[in-house]
């Protein structure tokens, strides 16, 4: 097979795994091969171990999902191309590009926001001429023999679910363990704080007053602000045990970090007031200067529901309280003051890839903050095309599946202010009318459905 050819992308097929058409790239630059998966699960015996997850191969078709299986080999760390590291599930398949068909290696991991579901790594390009700037070298294959895939609704038993959090007596925990319930789901409250993990490579754990704690089909992590850390390593190990998380530790991560949210909106072209991040007091006439001077918002990089947020009506207010800021060693980020909002944005709750409901939030009068524990009140609202794109747009590329989006309204159009990742239930199903609980439970259900057939 040395003296086969191919190009930087091609068309494979994986007859052992059931995927008839696949778009592959190859990477001699990455040493293992990488399949998008989701839904992972283990199943069969300690001796005996398998895989089970789904394979959404069309990224324009994210619907269409395949159901695979594949014997355990091995789980490793792997280091991805941007230096993040993660254990993943190592499985041995047969691939076939053109009239060649061999056996690969192939890490499993979620590629949901990446152009290709597979990346072909040097191992498995061996005995292979790749071409850099050759594409489709080989004969090309199609997805359309997808579309023959009938949609069926599934029949559910009991889904095992577990919340974490550490405000059991929250309405927005209160409301997911009733619609659970109604819809005939177990569902296990567990405080976040209280969990401890056995990192072990070949059988990870969670331990939870003095015992592991059994496989959950899913988890809903509230995780607050002042456990992020620990919270995203529970996530993390729960992940790792195979068990479906409906918001990742990365996306949690990626969302409360302020800076760095903004940073990967603004890489995906995503409108926000103009953002400034400093750290020298030297610097500050420029900060002030970049969001277009006063008046200007200030917000601390761990504010969470209005506070740490404050608005400064003059250049001279603004310097004193980003000398306080940096006097505390505090990060922070200043923002342009939209005033053609009127102390007014939009909520939008999304879940999957839709807009479940939406409101309206206005600030109480004399304040600027529109978040209802800052005092403000939510009515019901319409959003326009633009703003709903924006806000799936904006929840998609940071990872999340469940997501408050906080759009304002300005004389350029929507802009995104922030998103959030554990958003509350009480003002958007009292204000929308709409039960979001059922829907993040239903999304939970779809996504899980395959696996419970699975025995």
């Amino acid at each position: 097979m040395k003296d086969f050819q191919i190009g930087w992308e091609e068309w494979a097929s994986f007859p052992k795994l059931g995927i008839s058409a696949l778009k592959i790239k190859t990477d001699t630059g990455a040493k293992t091969s990488a399949l998008h998966a989701n839904n992972i699960r283990l199943a069969g015996t300690a001796k005996n171990r398998k895989v089970i997850f789904e394979l959404s191969p069309d990224v324009l078709q994210p619907e269409v999902r395949i159901l695979c299986s594949a014997k355990v080999i091995d789980q490793r760390e792997v280091t991805s191309s941007n230096g993040a590291s993660e254990l993943r599930y190592i499985i041995s398949t047969s691939i076939k590009i053109g009239p060649k068909t061999w056996d690969i290696e192939i890490s499993l991991t979620n590629r949901e926001n990446m152009a290709y579901r597979m990346i072909l790594g040097r191992q498995a390009l061996e005995k292979l001429t790749v071409i850099p700037d050759a594409s489709f070298m080989q004969p090309e294959l199609s997805y359309e023999k997808y579309k023959k895939i009938v949609k069926n609704k599934p029949s559910f038993g009991s889904l095992k679910i577990a919340i974490l959090t550490m405000s059991p007596k929250n309405y927005s925990i209160k409301r997911f363990v009733e619609v659970a319930e109604s819809m005939n789901h177990e569902v296990d409250v567990i405080n976040t704080k209280r969990c401890y993990l056995n990192i072990n490579s070949r059988n990870p754990e969670i331990h939870y007053d003095g015992m592991a704690l059994p496989h959950y089909d899913a988890v809903i992590p509230r995780i607050g602000v002042s456990v992020t850390f620990y919270g995203m390593a529970v996530v993390r190990q729960f992940q790792a045990m195979g068990t479906y998380c409906i918001n990742s530790a990365d996306a949690i991560g990626s969302s409360r970090d302020k800076l760095a949210a903004h940073q990967i909106l603004v890489r995906h072209k995503i409108p926000m007031p103009d953002t400034a991040f400093a750290s020298s007091p030297k610097d500050t006439k420029n900060l002030i200067a970049l969001t277009g001077g006063s008046p200007l918002v200030l917000k601390l990089l761990n504010s969470t529901g209005g506070r740490g947020v404050v608005l400064a009506e003059t250049s001279k207010a603004a310097s004193a309280v980003i000398g306080a800021f940096q006097g505390l060693d505090a990060n922070f980020i200043s923002q342009e003051f939209i005033k053609e909002a009127g102390g007014s944005d939009l909520r939008c709750f999304v879940v999957g890839r839709k807009v479940v409901a939406s409101m309206l939030r206005t600030a109480a009068e004399g304040e600027f903050k529109s978040n209802l524990h800052a005092g403000g009140s939510g009515s019901a609202v319409e959003i326009t095309k633009e703003e709903r794109d924006i806000a799936i747009r904006a929840s998609r590329v940071l990872g999340l599946n469940v997501s408050g989006v906080d759009i304002i309204r300005t004389n350029d159009g929507p802009k995104v202010l922030e998103v959030n990742s554990s958003p509350g239930l009480e003002g958007i199903e009292s204000t929308s009318g709409i039960n979001v609980a059922a829907a993040i439970m239903k999304f939970i259900e779809s996504n899980v459905r395959s696996l419970r057939s699975i025995k």
